[in-house]
């Protein structure tokens, strides 16, 4: 779904020796606000759920707690359906 989304005819992991001359992020660094180069951002709308979510900082090991609608609205993401919702 998130290729359907993106308007892409796949989606996969950046390879990990891309992601920093990609991203300018090492792994685990990799965050939705702050981007050095602004990347298309996509969340999944059930983040509404939620009065705070955590997203990485942009360093390996730290978070950022913040609203789903201001991280939203700084990372300029899209809100979509990303995977089928499921009842269990």
């Amino acid at each position: 779904m998130a290729a359907k989304v993106s308007g892409n005819k796949k989606c996969d992991l950046i390879p990990m020796k891309e992601l920093l001359p990609l991203t300018g992020y090492i792994r685990g660094g990799c965050s939705p606000i702050g981007m050095k180069k602004h990347f298309p951002t996509y969340i999944h709308h059930t983040c509404k759920d939620f009065p705070f979510i955590y997203v990485s900082a942009g360093v390996r090991g730290l978070q950022v707690k913040l609203a789903p609608d201001d991280l939203i609205r700084v990372s300029q993401a899209e809100v979509c359906t990303l995977f089928a919702d499921t009842e269990e």
